[in-house]
């Protein structure tokens, strides 16, 4: 775990100042650039779960909020997907999880077997939901794990609802450069035609699995090495792809800035970033533990968008490693 890496320079040419990561896609070929270690699922293998027994159904606030529910322990880990995502992003690291935890994974309204919310979506309705979903099952605080949106999402709760709230794990969180890039034009037509690019047919998306070309061109934003990763898994995260919430969930990362209440997190705070993110840069995750005073950053290298099942065995030697320090561990 380090306190600041150093960055890369940003790249001359259109888009420095515009979009702020300095990572750009990787052909497919790149590929065997990649270490042992990338790619590689952690233990217990998720394929061994009998993950419809463990899918559960709840209503808040008159709508369905689809989620899984494994595992015991006195804590629980509540992992909370980004845009375009749902609780399958989260395979590889829920049975490791629910070895010494209750771990939890929910489909956020609008996204997964989640119906969209009675309100318009937005980052503060999203907090809302789960403390209202934490509430409703009966949970104090929580393990809050989120990925890109859903990191906006978890520090939105440790903010607005900071008893539901024990510790905070930030992964490739937005909510940084997506206020800036929303007071540029040409920078929010960039992020347009970049975002849009996650919403589209699942069907046409799973087929791009048995094309190693386009599936660095359709997973490179998100994935440092796509095909380096299990088709089972990435087929997984695509059943949801071009969910009803997402153009609203994009409106809503882009119109909101919470910069200035980031101090306000008192919780202990872990902020795990890939350093070659193309989608939310490493600055973001430096200027995240700028403003949270408590907030500690590991960085993984030759890592993009979704470290967690980039490198599932690194982020969750990590994850638990961070639960059960002395300093945060609650006995």
């Amino acid at each position: 775990m380090v306190d600041r890496p150093s960055q890369r320079p940003y790249r001359r040419g259109p888009l420095r100042g515009v979009w702020p990561s300095t990572a750009r896609p990787l052909t497919h070929r790149a590929a065997r650039k990649a270490d042992a270690s990338y790619g590689i699922s952690d233990r217990p293998d998720w394929r061994g779960v009998d993950w419809p027994a463990q899918t559960n159904q709840i209503e808040i606030d008159g709508r369905i909020v689809n989620y899984v529910d494994i595992g015991e322990g006195h804590q629980t880990v509540l992992f909370i997907h980004g845009l375009g995502g749902s609780w399958q992003n989260w395979l590889e690291n829920l049975p490791r999880a629910a070895e010494s935890c209750r771990a939890i994974a929910l489909d956020l309204p609008g996204f997964g077997r989640s119906e969209m919310p009675s309100d318009p979506i937005s980052i503060t309705g999203f907090a809302a939901t789960v403390d209202a979903f934490c509430e409703a099952l009966g949970l104090g605080p929580v393990v809050l794990v989120g990925n890109s949106m859903g990191g906006f999402t978890a520090a939105e709760v440790a903010i607005q609802h900071a008893e539901r709230v024990e510790l905070l794990v930030l992964v490739d969180a937005a909510g940084i450069s997506s206020a800036n890039v929303a007071r540029s034009r040409s920078g929010e037509l960039l992020a347009r035609q970049l975002m849009m690019r996650g919403q589209g047919d699942p069907e046409a998306a799973k087929r791009m699995l048995t094309r190693p070309g386009y599936m660095a061109l359709g997973m490179g934003l998100v994935a440092r090495y796509p095909s380096k990763i299990s088709k089972e898994l990435l087929a997984e995260q695509l059943l949801t792809f071009g969910d009803e919430g997402f153009s609203d969930a994009f409106e809503a990362i882009l119109s909101y800035d919470f910069r200035h209440r980031l101090g306000e997190i008192g919780c202990p705070v872990l902020v795990i970033q890939g350093e070659d993110d193309i989608l939310v840069p490493l600055g973001d995750a430096i200027e995240f533990c700028d403003l949270i005073p408590s907030a500690k950053l590991l960085t993984m290298a030759d890592t993009g968008h979704v470290p967690m099942f980039e490198r599932p065995v690194q982020f969750n030697d990590a994850l638990l490693s961070f639960i059960t320090a002395p300093t945060n561990a609650n006995g």
